[in-house]
């Protein structure tokens, strides 16, 4: 029979929180790539339901809070004429930073359409979500997309999910 080593209690409950945010992580990640396929194929239920319900959705052009104003965006004619036309949302991996029950992860949104003269890139944008663990899993609470077009808020949004290093300071 072997002997408990001391400490092991410790070791696995170390093992369950790192297993804990690797699982956090690779949901939270799941959910924003999802938005891609979903919002290209016209699931309007399936992309509002990536949110909370009173969960906001802030683009340049629009701002929609609770998930019957993201359902709507998605079913919308402009929106429609998006996808008959041909259009990819790609989404780029995020970085996803986990606090307890609570996220923020950063990365990019590329908007691809088709035109007559062949595929094109419509704009690139910065994203910013925060997220928060409910009963049905994670959920976007907000979600902020800023065209990256020079204005200093875009770039703004991918370095808040960063902590400033400040020299001499160990983290």
């Amino acid at each position: 029979m072997t002997e408990p080593r001391p400490g092991g209690d410790d070791r696995l409950a170390a093992l369950e929180s790192r297993l804990r945010a690797l699982e956090d992580e690779r949901e939270i990640t799941r959910l924003i790539l999802a938005y891609g396929p979903l919002v290209d194929s016209g699931r309007a239920p399936e992309v509002a339901a990536l949110w909370d319900d009173d969960g906001v959705y802030d683009v340049d052009e629009l701002l929609m809070r609770g998930r019957a104003e993201i359902e709507a965006m998605v079913r919308s004619a402009n929106h429609r004429r998006w996808i008959d036309g041909g259009c990819a949302h790609v989404v780029g991996p995020p970085h996803v930073t986990v606090t307890g029950d609570e996220a923020v992860a950063v990365g990019y949104t590329l908007m691809i359409v088709n035109t007559p003269d062949g595929f094109v890139l419509r704009r690139a944008t910065a994203n910013r979500w925060t997220l928060r663990r409910t009963p049905a899993g994670w959920r976007a609470v907000t979600r902020t997309n800023r065209v990256l077009d020079g204005r200093a808020e875009s770039p703004g949004l991918l370095a808040s999910a960063f902590p400033e290093r400040r020299p001499g300071v160990r983290e």
